[in-house]
C-alpha cells in the first residue's frame, strides 16, 4: 500500500550554470542529480530508497521508499534541486511523492550520467607514484574496513542515528555537536561510529581523526602521568584532533581524575567546532557516577538511540551480511533466522555466519530445517527467558486485572499503571523493539511504549511504592524462568 504526497518546493537563490539551460524535462531531472551528487557525499546513500517517475509540465513524480527517506530527501536536497530544474526549463516545479511499494530503478543506482558535466573538472596532470603515495592517510588503528555507511542496514529503529552520522561526517542535513549514540550491545553503534570515521578520511584525508575507547583512553591519562607526558597527552586530545570519536564513554564512570581530563578536552574541541561523537549502553542522564557536568555536555547536542532491529530489518541485516560474505541461502532460511533471533544485529550475523560454518564442516546444504535444528541447539543451551505473554500474565496476576485489560484501550488509571509496568519489564528483560511491543500491547504506537518505559523508569527511581511493585514482580518472574 503506497500514499501519495504532493508539495510545492521551496526555492532557493543557485547559481544557475551554463550547461543547464534550454534542457527538457528528463536532461534537466538527469543534470540536477549530477549537481546534487557533486555536491553531497551522502546522495548516493538516501537516493538508493528514492525512484524518479517522470517530469511533465512542472510535476516532478518521485517515490520514496518509506517516509523517513521522503522526508529526509524533500527537506536536504529538492530545495537546490527543484531551483535547479525551474531555472533550467522556466517550470514552476511541484513535487508529486509517492511512498511505500516497490523501487525498481533506484535513482543512486539507474540514475543516467548527462552527457555534459555541470562544472567540467580541470585538467590535471598526473603525480609521480611517491606524490601520490604521501596522499594517502595513514590506516587508523582500530577501524574495521567493512564498517561503511554502504554496509549499515537502517530501518525505524536506527534511522535517526544513521542520518545524524551522515550529517556528521559531512553529508546533508544539520550537524550536531556533540552526537551521542545510545543503545544495547551489538546493534550498531560502533558500526555508525567507524563509518563516519571512513567516510571523514575518504572526504579529507588530512582529517586528524581520534578513535578510542574510554578504557583505553583510561590508560592512556595513566600512562602520560606516570611517564610525565601530561603535555603530549593533552595535545593530541585538545589541538591536534579534528573528530573525536569515543566508544563506551559509560567506563569513565568513578574515573574522577580521568573524567576532570576528559571534561577538558571535550571543551576545547567543543569551543573550537570539533565534531565528538561518544558511545555509550546507556542515556546520558543514566550515567551513574558521572560528573554532572559532563552528563550535562552530554545532553547538550543530539541524543540519538539505537533499539533492537524490528523483523523486517533483521531479514535485510541477515540479507546484507550474506551478500558481503557471499554465501547462498534461500530467502526462507533468512526469514527463519530473523525470526528466530531478536536481540541485535550481531548475534543475528554470528548465527549466520555459525550456519554457513557448520554447514561446509558436515557438507549439508543450508535448509530450514538444519537452520531450525542448530538455532534450536544453540537456544537451548541458554537460560530459559521469559515471553511478552509470561509477563502480560504476571503482572495481571499481580495487580488482579483481566490480560484483556492490558491489550485493550482502557485508560483507567490502574489499568493504565500496569500496561506501562508490563511493557517496562518487556523491554528491560526482552529484546523486543519498541514497535514490536506496540503489536504486542494492543497494536499501539511505539511512540506510546517509550513514553510507558521512560515513565516507569523515573518512578522507580523516585517512589518507593512502584519500586516494590516491580521488584514483587521480578521476584515473580525469576521464580517463573
Amino acid at each position: 500500500m503506497t500514499t501519495d504526497i504532493v508539495s510545492d518546493s521551496s526555492v532557493t537563490t543557485g547559481h544557475l550554470s551554463r550547461e543547464l539551460a534550454s534542457v527538457g524535462g528528463v536532461d534537466a531531472w538527469e543534470a540536477s542529480v549530477a549537481y546534487a551528487r557533486a555536491r553531497s557525499a551522502s546522495f548516493d546513500q538516501w537516493f538508493a530508497g528514492v525512484q524518479f517517475d517522470g517530469l511533465i509540465d512542472g510535476v516532478l513524480s518521485l517515490r520514496a521508499r518509506d517516509e523517513f527517506v521522503r522526508q529526509w530527501v524533500h527537506d536536504h536536497f529538492m530545495p537546490t534541486m527543484t531551483d535547479q530544474i525551474r531555472q533550467a526549463t522556466g517550470w514552476s516545479v511541484q513535487v508529486a511523492w509517492s511512498v511505500g511499494g516497490q523501487l525498481e530503478r533506484p535513482v543512486s543506482v539507474h540514475a543516467p550520467t548527462p552527457e555534459r558535466e555541470l562544472m567540467p573538472a580541470p585538467t590535471r596532470t598526473r603525480a609521480p607514484e611517491s606524490v601520490r603515495l604521501q596522499a594517502v592517510a595513514p590506516p587508523l588503528e582500530g577501524l574495521n574496513a567493512k564498517y561503511t555507511f554502504s554496509n549499515f542496514v537502517i530501518g525505524p529503529s536506527n534511522q535517526l542515528a544513521y542520518a545524524a552520522s551522515m550529517a556528521a561526517a559531512g553529508g546533508m542535513g544539520p550537524r550536531h555537536n556533540p552526537l551521542f549514540l545510545c543503545g544495547g550491545t551489538g546493534l550498531g553503534k560502533t558500526h555508525l561510529v567507524h563509518a563516519v570515521a571512513h567516510r571523514v578520511r575518504e572526504e579529507r584525508p588530512g582529517a586528524r581523526i581520534v578513535y578510542i575507547s574510554a578504557e583505553k583512553f583510561i590508560n592512556e591519562f595513566v600512562q602520560a602521568l606516570q611517564d610525565q607526558k601530561m603535555s603530549e597527552f593533552r595535545a593530541r586530545y585538545r589541538e591536534r584532533c579534528d573528530l573525536l570519536l569515543v566508544d563506551d564513554i559509560q567506563f569513565l564512570a568513578s574515573k574522577t581524575q580521568t573524567q576532570e581530563e576528559f571534561f577538558h578536552a571535550f571543551n576545547a574541541l567543543h569551543q573550537a567546532d570539533r565534531q565528538i561523537i561518544l558511545t555509550s549502553d546507556k542515556y546520558p542522564q543514566q550515567l551513574e557516577r558521572m560528573e554532572e557536568r559532563l552528563v550535562s555536555r552530554f545532553a547538550s547536542g543530539l541524543v540519538a538511540d539505537i533499539q533492537p532491529p524490528e523483523l523486517e530489518t533483521r531479514v535485510a541485516i541477515v540479507r546484507k551480511k550474506a551478500q558481503l560474505e557471499k554465501i547462498d541461502i534461500a530467502d526462507e532460511v533468512v526469514l527463519t533466522i530473523a525470526q528466530s533471533v531478536r536481540s541485535n544485529v550481531r548475534e543475528l550475523e554470528g548465527t549466520l555466519v555459525r550456519l554457513t560454518a557448520k554447514s561446509s564442516l558436515l557438507g549439508r546444504p543450508i535448509t530450514i530445517e538444519f537452520a531450525r535444528q542448530e538455532i534450536l541447539a544453540a537456544s537451548s543451551a541458554r537460560p530459559t527467558e521469559s515471553s511478552v505473554e509470561d509477563i502480560q500474565r504476571i503482572v495481571c496476576h499481580h495487580f488482579k486485572l483481566r490480560s484483556t485489560d492490558l491489550l485493550s484501550k482502557d485508560r483507567h488509571k490502574s489499568i493504565a499503571f500496569a500496561r506501562h509496568v508490563a511493557m517496562y519489564l518487556c523491554k528491560q528483560r526482552l529484546k523486543c523493539s519498541f514497535p514490536e511491543l506496540g503489536r504486542a500491547f494492543g497494536n499501539r504506537d511505539h511512540t506510546t511504549v517509550m513514553s510507558a518505559v521512560r515513565k516507569v523508569e523515573g518512578l522507580r527511581t523516585a517512589d518507593p511504592e512502584v519500586r516494590a511493585h516491580l521488584e514483587a514482580i521480578e521476584r515473580k518472574l525469576g521464580a517463573a524462568d
